[in-house]
């Protein structure tokens, strides 16, 4: 069975992937990268597990970044 394609960042620039864009907005773009370029050179998401945790650390903290801001924002509209 083939394995699925990398995602293809040959695409012009103004056909954006909404996946991209998500990811991009995070500020974890590049470790997402990584994963994908480990993937495609070693065909064996074991050998990437650097690149996973690196990448997941970069969302958790983005999520919990997030998650502050929200709740400040939160606490703002209920104070005013």
């Amino acid at each position: 069975m083939a394995s699925p394609p990398v995602h293809d960042r040959s695409r012009p620039e103004d056909e954006d992937d909404p996946v991209d864009r998500m990811i991009l907005r995070t500020g974890c773009g590049e470790q997402h990268y990584a994963v994908q370029e480990c993937m495609s050179e070693h065909q064996d998401w074991r050998l990437c597990q650097k690149h996973v945790q690196t990448f997941k650390d970069c969302m958790s903290s983005f999520q919990q970044a997030r998650k502050e801001q929200l709740l400040k924002q939160l606490s703002k509209e209920t104070h005013n």
